[in-house]
């Protein structure tokens, strides 16, 4: 049996981005103070109770949050062996197994991929389901209320209903009624994108739930994400758009005029760049297009950015670790942003465009966290150590410790400096 969760009542010796050196001290969920390193060894209180971690070599960071999953789809590529593709190819693929699920096989791959979330750091997930084509169109919606309820004292899982041009309305009506959480669809690939657009965001307004729609996921094509702006400009619950891809082949003049809508919303953008990479640009042998947003341009102007893995080896993309490192890496190297900003829009920018509360290292915040070992923000990005700790809301839900041990050249043999073998 795990020893998990466990109740954390201080971090000691833990560095930051920054490179300072802290303790802290949680209250429940709540980060309640913030000393410099070893103010809490000299403290008589300190108890050996379990409740303290030691992050002497790690780093310590606000906790990922995905904002795009699919955990309904997750894990399937090696059940389905779908031919490698685009986007229509992945769909089709997807539909044809779709046929033979139930409500306990996507109920087990879903909880797997949440686990794998979870073992590397990720406390809170957004998740599109899908209603499913054939007599009982709602066994992937059962299927995740079942695991977001088995999760519910481990990480925060919301659910978004994904409403297909071909998906009717009232099935949309059921899915919430069952409890998703928001709605969502992808009204690109609808014959009139504009109008399907709208039937999803009038379903949210008549049932007072937020939206998270697929936004121009192609290279090319009409935009819609300026219109889908305009139609929650007044709203007060949440509102983003995923993918955007569209939004990196457009001309300056005409990305600033969408940028400008989406800032008047403050419409949240969630890049999704593991899928999109794979996905887009099939169709371009040479010079093959990233199928990114304009991540530079929207945070240049402000805009709420954040980013996730969207699918993990399913037929739209065979690959994935399920680790929010990779997505901040892909975001440094296909990207171009900053390490900086590439671990913000995985961690900050997430939460922000999900609504969650402020977390991390700061008084106040919510205790969601995860400790890396690594000496800085580049070592952990780049390297990923699986040496890691997760707290949710003020509780340990998991650790893992990795193992080295590497036969030592023989100019190190011979050498007085440190063996490169090492040993956890």
């Amino acid at each position: 049996m795990s020893s998990l969760p466990r109740s954390i009542r201080q971090l000691t010796n833990a560095t930051l981005p920054d490179g300072s050196r802290v303790d802290v001290t949680l209250d429940g969920g709540t980060v309640s103070a913030v000393f410099p390193a070893a103010t809490l060894a000299a403290n008589a209180d300190v108890q050996n109770d379990g409740s303290t971690l030691d992050l002497t070599g790690f780093l310590l960071l606000t906790a990922p949050a995905e904002p795009h999953a699919h955990l309904d789809k997750a894990l399937s590529w090696d059940l389905i062996d779908p031919p490698m593709g685009d986007l229509e190819l992945a769909i089709e693929s997807w539909r044809d197994y779709t046929a033979v699920m139930t409500d306990e096989s996507i109920a087990d791959r879903a909880r797997q991929a949440a686990i794998l979330l979870l073992r590397q750091g990720t406390t809170a997930v957004r998740t599109h389901v899908d209603m499913l084509v054939g007599d009982d169109p709602m066994r992937g919606v059962r299927a995740l209320v079942r695991v977001r309820e088995e999760f519910r004292e481990l990480m925060d899982i919301e659910l978004v209903a994904l409403a297909g041009p071909f998906v009717p309305s009232e099935l949309v009506d059921e899915a919430l009624d069952l409890g998703v959480d928001l709605v969502g669809g992808a009204p690109h690939l609808a014959e009139d994108p504009l109008a399907d657009l709208r039937r999803l965001i009038a379903i949210a307004e008549r049932r007072g739930v937020g939206s998270d729609i697929h936004t121009d996921e192609s290279l090319t094509g009409a935009p819609t994400l300026g219109e889908y702006a305009r139609l929650v400009r007044d709203w007060t619950v949440p509102a983003s758009a995923g993918h955007c891809v569209r939004l990196g082949t457009l001309e300056p003049s005409e990305l600033t005029a969408v940028i400008t809508e989406v800032l008047a919303s403050d419409l949240g953008i969630i890049s999704l760049p593991i899928t999109n990479l794979y996905l887009q640009g099939w169709q371009h042998p040479v010079g093959t297009p990233r199928g990114l947003t304009a991540l530079r341009a929207l945070l240049d102007a402000g805009v709420r950015v954040a980013a996730g893995a969207d699918n993990v080896r399913d037929p739209f993309n065979p690959v994935g670790r399920s680790d929010a490192l990779e997505t901040a890496s892909l975001l440094v190297s296909a990207g171009h942003l900053t390490l900086d900003e590439a671990y913000a829009a995985v961690s900050s920018g997430a939460r922000s465009v999900m609504s969650l509360p402020v977390a991390g290292v700061e008084v106040g915040a919510a205790a969601e966290l995860l400790a890396v070992r690594g000496t800085n923000l580049s070592d952990v990005i780049a390297n990923a150590s699986a040496d890691r700790f997760v707290i949710h809301a003020g509780r340990l839900v998991a650790q893992s410790t990795v193992s080295y041990d590497v036969a030592v050249p023989r100019v190190a043999a011979e050498s007085p400096t440190p063996s490169l073998a090492e040993t956890r």
